[in-house]
Order: C-alpha cells, then structure tokens, then sequence
C-alpha cells in the first residue's frame, strides 16, 4: 500500500509527462496542490477544501481508490502518520470501503476537525469587523468563516450585525421592515453600503470640481465610514 501512494507521488511529479494528472482529465487548468496536512485541527476544513476542488478538477477519471491514495499522500506528520497507517491497514484488508472519495473527505474532516475546529471558527467569527473593507468584501469573509461555525440564524445575524460598521447597522435596525434572515441582511447591507460609497465619490467629483481638481484625502475617507 505504501508503494502505491509514492507511486501517486511519483506521477505527481511527471504529470506533464503522461502521468496521473495527464490522464485524468484533458483541462489544461492550473489546479493548487493542497499543503500537506500534520492533523491540526484548525487547518482541516482548508484541507479538504483544496483537496476536493484538486480531485474534480484534475482527478475525475481516476478511481476512487487512487484518489483516495492521493488524499492520504498529503497527510504527514506526528500522530496523524499513525492515523493513517491505521487506514491504509483497513484499506488494504477490506475493513473500510468508500463509494466516493467525498465519504473519505468527511470522515478525515470529522476524525481530525470535531468541537476544536468550531472552536476555532466560532473564535474567528467573533473577531470579524468591516473597517475599512467594502460591505462587498466583508460579507464574503464572513461567509467563509461562518462555514463549519455552527452558528445559524439569529445567533448569525447577530454577529454579523455586531461586526459591520456602525453607520449600517443603525440604517437597518431603523428601517421600517427589519431584515428576516442573514441573506437578506446580507443583501441590504451591501446596497447600503455600495450606496454610501457611490455618493461619497459624486461628493468628491463635485468637491475635485468645485476646487479645481483634487478629490477628499483617503485618510480623510477612511474617517468618514458609515
């Protein structure tokens, strides 16, 4: 078994040539590698995130063996190299069986992710505020640290309304009809917030006009954020 995996390791590395990567799919995308995984808890959700997204651009063909190889071949390190002696043993002897490399993902997601990673999204989430980034921006980052949180409705919306700027978030707790769900509160705080920015540039033009040019300094703006 072990063999296998430096194998998978070896047309990594010759893909160019005819290899894994050549033949499994005829894209000639650039597809990232996932860093290698040691077991930490924090890092597991990025793992197989760019693990997936690795085996459905480059991998589709191959079985779900040798893609489960592959994954195995990015896990090293400490007491995860135990882990994964273990798994190689059960593959080898039948014990464990995978319909999908997707079944595979999951269980090592939970085996080495449990409380501790959302832990350490929920630690994360709570730390997030807009500052100076485009409502735009902010609602993407907050998507993305909210996935694997465990946090879903009100108690979402009340972090997300505890880290966008002041200026919005009391825009839309004063509006007539309050927004219902986190989508919606996603929504209304970019179109706020897109439309505070357009009219701080027509101000600026206007200004940069008035005076001859020369719009508001950006420390100036950064000051002025909603």
């Amino acid at each position: 078994m072990q063999v296998q995996i430096q194998a998978l390791l070896a047309v990594q590395g010759g893909a160019g040539a005819g290899g894994t990567e050549g033949r499994t799919t005829g894209a000639k995308v650039e597809v990232a590698t996932p860093a290698i995984f040691n077991g930490e808890a924090g890092k597991v959700g990025g793992f197989v995130t760019a693990c997936r997204l690795y085996l459905r651009m480059k991998m589709r063909e191959a079985t779900v063996e040798e893609q489960v190889f592959w994954v195995l071949s990015h896990v090293q390190g400490g007491s995860v190299d135990v882990w994964k002696e273990n798994v190689l043993e059960e593959l080898e002897s039948g014990e464990m069986e995978y319909e999908i490399a997707e079944e595979f993902l999951m269980m090592l997601k939970k085996e080495f992710g449990g409380g501790e990673e959302e832990a350490v999204k929920v630690a994360e989430l709570r730390k997030l505020e807009q500052g100076g980034k485009s409502m735009e921006e902010f609602v993407q980052e907050f998507k993305r640290t909210a996935r694997g949180s465990g946090y879903e409705g009100r108690p979402l919306i009340e972090e997300f309304k505890r880290g966008i700027n002041g200026g919005i978030r009391r825009k839309l707790m004063e509006a007539e009809n309050l927004p219902a769900s986190i989508e919606q509160w996603y929504k209304r705080a970019m179109a706020l917030d897109r439309n505070w920015r357009e009219s701080r540039r027509e101000e600026e033009r206007l200004r940069g006009k008035k005076e001859g040019g020369g719009g508001a300094p950006k420390q100036e703006q950064r000051q002025n954020l909603p």
